[in-house]
């Protein structure tokens, strides 16, 4: 009544239908000449729509922001035209420092970018507001306690209202995804060196074997031959001797070349399951026989009614590593002693000498690959890997190896591994002959068979020297005969004429490989059920696994042990006659 303008006033009326509504009402007074109040007039209008399109947009815009803050992304703008910007509080916070109702100048910008990236940031900035598109960038910000961390900043250049250029964009925090990216490229280096390693050791330990065997296995012919027992055999003998030496010490070498580059690559697994101790112990005194008769050292071991958890097959390397040692460096009448105890979760096993014993200089490089603490001086066999091999192996057990020793005293080697509740106890891992390497059991004897005749075997296999070296072997069982086939495609067509008792086969040959050559037999009628025995210089445990996995019977490496190859082929046809 008192205005002489339109009032506007909004309320919420109750509408027929019982809802709420909201009403925008604008209203004015009538007044006659002499400004008295004579009517009103007045509108109204139902803003009921609007406020609720209003309320969602607040409520969107805020559940934006929250969202934008929750993920950490700064968002900023700027008028292209007057250079005026505007940041957010995360702008602020990326580059650790305290929010201000304000953005950054280009100089407290450029302070805080690193100065390798700074030069960069000059440039691609003037280039994206030129070209009006999207365009994205990483750098480097240094934050004010001295570390650093990488931004990534996306904007693009819109239309406001007004039909002015601003720039919009938005910073977020990159460092970790940065880290994880390196830390996979490295991983992705590091698998592809590891398997050109794998290739390069595989290939190396087939060529290297390869002559190994002939260099043994005529060595052994040779040896055999000597008959006589007169001064001219006897040096006849110690020659060969001195041969066979020299490549027994050469595969041991190999073999344990090979085992300690697969284990410092990642590439042996090792799998735990309760294993006996006594078990694990007498198969490897049984292997040592020859090594104990040699230097007359006595083993005396108690008994180990104890189970550990840890890979049987890697235990007993650990176990055969740690006495023949003991064995070796013992003294004149010394002897080896070994007993365990079980400590709470904990088994101790301990393998003690009565040996020279070790000063503080040695025990610091005990365990470093390829050095032999001067025993290399002695004549004494080794190759100064074992006990690298041994300490890899029972870590990769989830245990620790420990040694005490004085000069004059002896060594205490020391192996600590978890123990597994009391339990029956579990078979004795057997042990394969030496030439086999493969888990699985050897095929049915094939002696059963009435095939009248001479028994018929076919090797197929490219190197001359060791299908003579076979042939020799052979020549000493009248009831086999022996075919050789000098590569993959002539031996699968003289497998299917011949049709013989069993095939010795090269996984390496000149045309196809042996598991083509394994394929094609399994796939003919007349071959499919001959029994197939890989005779490789292949030895890495995946050619093994991938052999059996293909079906050969059996996987036997070389060089041949020939008492072994002998036996097993005793096993397979029976005895001679």
């Amino acid at each position: 009544m008192r205005s002489r303008q339109p009032v506007d006033f909004e309320a919420r009326y109750r509408h027929a239908d019982g809802s709420w509504r909201h009403q925008m009402l604008r209203r004015t007074v009538l007044r006659d000449d002499q400004g008295r109040p004579t009517a009103f007039l007045g509108v109204a209008m139902d803003i009921t729509d609007q406020r609720q399109s209003k309320q969602a947009l607040l409520t969107a815009e805020a559940q934006v922001s929250l969202a934008v803050r929750g993920v950490g992304l700064g968002t900023w703008e700027m008028d292209i035209e007057s250079g005026e910007s505007h940041w957010d509080e995360q702008m602020w916070l990326l580059r650790g420092h305290a929010p201000q109702p304000r953005a950054m100048t280009q100089a407290e910008r450029l302070q805080c970018v690193h100065p390798d990236d700074r030069d960069g940031l000059m440039n691609w900035f003037p280039a994206a507001v030129a070209t009006d598109g999207t365009y994205e960038h990483q750098f480097r910000v240094v934050r004010p306690d001295g570390r650093v961390r990488w931004l990534a900043s996306r904007s693009a250049t819109v239309l406001d209202t007004r039909r002015r250029r601003r720039r919009i964009g938005v910073n977020w925090d990159v460092t970790d995804i940065r880290a994880a990216d390196s830390t996979r490229r490295e991983h992705e280096v590091a698998l592809r060196e590891s398997q050109a390693k794998s290739q390069f050791m595989a290939r190396m330990s087939h060529e290297l074997r390869t002559p190994l065997n002939a260099m043994l296995g005529f060595a052994a012919l040779l040896r055999d031959e000597v008959n006589g027992s007169d001064a001219a055999s006897a040096s006849r003998l110690r020659h060969v001797a001195h041969i066979e030496t020299a490549g027994r010490h050469l595969l041991t070498l190999i073999n344990d070349v090979l085992d300690l580059s697969a284990l410092s690559g990642g590439e042996v697994a090792v799998a735990l399951e309760p294993v006996e101790l006594q078990s694990t112990l007498d198969s490897a005194l049984a292997l040592l026989a020859p090594l104990l008769q040699q230097y007359a050292v006595p083993v005396h071991a108690a008994a180990l009614d104890v189970m550990v958890m840890g890979d049987a097959t890697r235990l007993r390397q650990v176990m055969l590593n740690l006495l023949s040692n003991a064995i070796k460096y013992n003294r004149p009448g010394g002897a080896v002693h070994v007993d365990a105890r079980r400590e709470g979760d904990r088994v101790l096993l301990r393998v003690t000498d009565e040996g020279r014993g070790l000063n503080e200089e040695q025990r610091l490089h005990l365990f470093q690959p390829f050095n032999r603490l001067g025993a290399e001086r002695e004549g004494i066999e080794g190759t100064g890997i074992g006990l690298a091999i041994v300490k890899t192996l029972v870590e990769r057990m989830g245990g620790r190896i420990s040694v005490q020793s004085q000069p004059g005293e002896g060594s205490v080697f020391e192996i600590e591994l978890a123990a597994v509740p009391v339990a029956p106890a579990l078979p004795g891992v057997g042990i394969r002959p030496a030439g086999h390497v493969a888990d699985a059991a050897p095929p049915e004897s094939l002696a059963k068979s009435q095939r009248p005749g001479r028994r018929q075997l076919l090797y197929i296999e490219d190197n001359p020297v060791n299908a003579l070296l076979i042939a020799e072997l052979l020549a000493r069982r009248p009831d086999l005969q022996l075919h050789v086939a000098v590569d993959g495609v002539s031996g699968v067509r003289l497998a299917q004429e011949l049709r013989p008792d069993l095939v010795l086969l090269d996984m390496q040959l000149p045309d196809i490989d042996g598991y083509e050559v394994l394929r094609q037999l399994r796939a003919h009628a007349a071959t499919a059920a001959i029994p197939c025995i890989a005779l490789s210089a292949n030895v890495m445990v995946q050619d093994i696994e991938r052999g059996l996995k293909a079906g050969l019977s059996d996987y036997w490496t070389k060089p041949l042990d020939f008492r072994a190859f002998m036996d097993s082929i005793e096993a397979l046809f029976g005895k001679p006659p």
